[in-house]
């Protein structure tokens, strides 16, 4: 059995909930056809740690796939990130209080690494399945970033496909505030979709996924 290896995020910022865990955890266990299923893991948020963790999890499981979620706030749908850089620029403190600035995340690294994953493909599946969801151009500076780049710096040359996924708020986190959110099942929902057609596309399609700026 060929493992996909699905991370969320533990809460951050005095949160209680953090959605990309809430709706990855959901989907562990789930089989994708009769060679593959998703497992769901829990990374902390905080920079000094979660890079360890997440070479901990592919060296323990030995994933076929790996993509990692995190929480985007003020993000609207299920974005599908496309370039992780080579910049910690933390706005806010992480869990164990650390706020880098101005660093690198692997020093001597490259400038960027872009996805491995279909990533036309997904968004057109996700948007078929009546789910917002859109190309990022941007995955921030944060710890997101920071496991974005690790993870296809760990994964590079290997073969092995990988990448990032935001998602939004949780409606019931922006109670009377006028930001977007998405609900749970929503979310649920979204992320499977977009999981199932990574496995199974293994050339992305040909889709117009840009920003004009």
């Amino acid at each position: 059995m060929q493992i996909i290896l699905l991370t969320g995020f533990e809460p951050f910022d005095q949160d209680p909930v953090n959605p990309s865990w809430e709706a990855v955890r959901q989907l562990d266990g789930v089989p994708l056809g009769v060679d593959a299923q998703i497992v769901a893991r829990r990374l902390p948020c905080a920079f000094a740690t979660a890079g360890e963790r997440l070479s901990q999890l592919i060296d323990e499981l030995r994933p076929a796939m790996v993509i990692a979620t995190g929480l985007g706030p003020g993000r609207s749908d299920i974005s599908v990130e496309r370039v992780a850089i080579n910049i910690n620029d933390a706005r806010i403190p992480d869990n164990l209080g650390e706020q880098p600035i101005d660093t690198a995340v692997v020093a001597g690294g490259p400038a960027a690494y872009f996805t491995t994953l279909p990533i036309k493909a997904m968004v057109k599946a996700v948007r078929e399945a009546g789910i917002a969801a859109s190309v990022s151009q941007t995955a921030g500076t944060f710890v997101c970033n920071q496991i974005f780049y690790l993870l296809q710096h760990a994964l590079a040359g290997s073969g092995i496909r990988s990448g990032f996924i935001h998602v939004p708020l949780l409606p019931e986190q922006v109670a009377g505030a006028q930001r977007p959110s998405m609900a749970l099942d929503t979310m649920v929902a979204g992320l499977q979709t977009a999981v199932l057609t990574a496995w199974h596309t293994p050339v992305d399609t040909k889709e117009a996924g840009g920003q004009v700026s």
